[in-house]
């Protein structure tokens, strides 16, 4: 496999330029047969001035298409499972098909018959979908699952082996150790593996393993410590002759703000002017089940700690907190009725948001905000996690993207902070089109289970040197 690896992306490219070719193709053939004759006509141009015209907008087209493709993750072949990329790819042809449309009223000065294009979306899904199956079959022989061994650290390594254990197309687990072994003995059972991942391994064991793992060309998966997310975001710099790494540790700059508090305003009084009939049908909803109020507000903590009121429409049932204390929703919470289930299914629970968008108390992307209360529980057993105040709070954020709703809350942290340390508004307009995509997985709106309602010292660790080494437990 060692000599297979290095064409992985090739092949993968060539997948992609197939699957933008044919998509392009279909396009090319609906625009001169269904729009560009009507056009000709219309204008009187002459033929010759129309093939370079066709061409360029056939390009426009293929431009467009891979953008979004790329932004939704639909070129992921072998990473993400067959649905997965299906649906990727149906997502960026419906955003690529709408520009596409708009593009074209404004050639023909009015808004052109849109069948055409709802049929050609209807076509390149099913091409799609066809080259999906083919594609991760394809992938799937030419690369097949990695025989693995997990090495793991003072807390159990049973969450991230349930994980990787969900695909098991990609990753075997055979094997794992604790590093309660010897050093040479952990070696010695890495090198039987094509790969080893390391989990929560203290610092000095985890370089030496890296060391190992660098020389010998192997593998390696790492879950990366708080630091390390700093120092991923930290500039690479030259001094003379030696290289630094320079983490400024400032956040964004005033030029960044400015333009991060423009794109805000923009996007939420055109996404409030979009919303305005869902928001409208929803209070109905919520008022005539039980003539409850519509929306409630809670003490929620934004940029430096500042605390403000965050409005939702109210999914749970009136006085879900009577006893003042402050709990997260859980799968199948009893406290939340069929109305609420279906709005925070589809998110719709969180759109008066908009509102504290406008305001400035929050952005579009960034950490999510947390309640004072539960904030300080976590930060008893997670000091760290206060530095999630570093950037203003989100209507949406990297965690609510790459990770789920029961994502726990030191993982939550670390994809905060990869946000924090990464910003751009580039990241954030990648993060708002992954935003759509999670609508429609709907593992991303699971309650939390009850170990990962709780904080962190509440979760049970298992001592390390408790599994001998060929041992995985599930």
């Amino acid at each position: 496999m060692s000599n297979r690896e290095q064409f992985k992306r090739i092949i993968v490219f060539f997948a992609s330029l197939v699957l933008i070719f044919c998509v392009s193709a279909s396009f090319s053939f609906v625009w001169h047969n269904l729009y560009n004759s009507h056009f000709g006509e219309k204008i009187g141009e002459t033929y010759f001035f129309w093939q370079r015209g066709n061409f360029l907008l056939v390009c426009v087209y293929m431009f467009v298409y891979a953008i979004f493709a790329r932004t939704f993750n639909g070129f992921r072949v072998g990473y993400l499972k067959t649905a997965g990329l299906i649906g990727s790819q149906v997502l960026a042809l419906i955003a690529a098909n709408f520009v596409t449309y708009l593009q074209i009223s404004l050639i023909g000065r009015a808004l052109v018959n849109v069948t055409p294009i709802m049929i050609l979306t209807a076509y390149q899904a099913v091409i799609a979908a066809i080259w999906a199956f083919g594609a991760n079959y394809v992938y799937s022989k030419i690369y097949p699952p990695r025989k693995m061994i997990i090495v793991y650290g003072n807390t159990s390594a049973r969450d991230l082996v349930d994980k990787m254990s969900s695909r098991v197309d990609k990753y075997i687990i055979c094997s794992s150790i604790s590093i309660a072994e010897d050093i040479e003995v952990i070696k010695k059972h890495i090198l039987e593996y094509e790969a080893v991942i390391i989990c929560d391994v203290p610092s000095p064991i985890r370089n030496q393993l890296l060391k190992f793992t660098y020389d010998r060309s192997i593998r390696t998966y790492l879950t990366p410590k708080i630091s390390d997310v700093i120092i991923r975001g930290a500039d690479e710099i030259n001094l003379f002759d030696t290289p630094l790494l320079l983490s400024r540790n400032l956040g964004l700059t005033f030029e960044q703000r400015i333009l991060k508090r423009i794109l805000d305003l923009v996007l939420s009084l055109v996404a409030f002017i979009i919303a305005s009939p869902f928001m409208l049908v929803t209070a109905l909803a919520i008022k005539l089940y039980d003539r409850g109020p519509v929306l409630y507000s809670q003490e929620r903590l934004t940029l430096n700690g500042k605390v403000f009121k965050v409005y939702k429409f109210r999914s749970m049932i009136v006085n879900a907190e009577k006893d003042g204390v402050a709990r997260l929703a859980k799968e199948h919470d009893s406290r939340i009725t069929p109305v609420g289930k279906i709005i925070r299914k589809i998110r719709f629970d969180e759109l008066p948001q908009l509102f504290n968008i406008l305001k400035g108390d929050m952005s579009f992307v960034g950490p999510r905000p947390e309640r004072p209360s539960i904030a300080e529980q976590y930060e008893q057993s997670i000091p760290e996690f206060r530095y999630r105040l570093k950037a203003k709070a989100g209507l949406t954020g990297y965690a609510q993207v790459m990770g789920k709703y029961n994502t726990t809350p030191y993982d939550k942290l670390k994809l905060d902070l990869m946000y924090i340390e990464n910003q751009s508004v580039l990241l954030d307009l990648k993060i708002l089109f992954l935003t759509i995509k999670t609508i429609f997985i709907p593992e991303s709106t699971e309650g939390v289970t009850a170990d990962t309602a709780a904080p962190a010292e509440n979760v049970k660790v298992e001592p390390a040197g408790t599994k001998s080494h060929n041992e995985i437990k599930l």
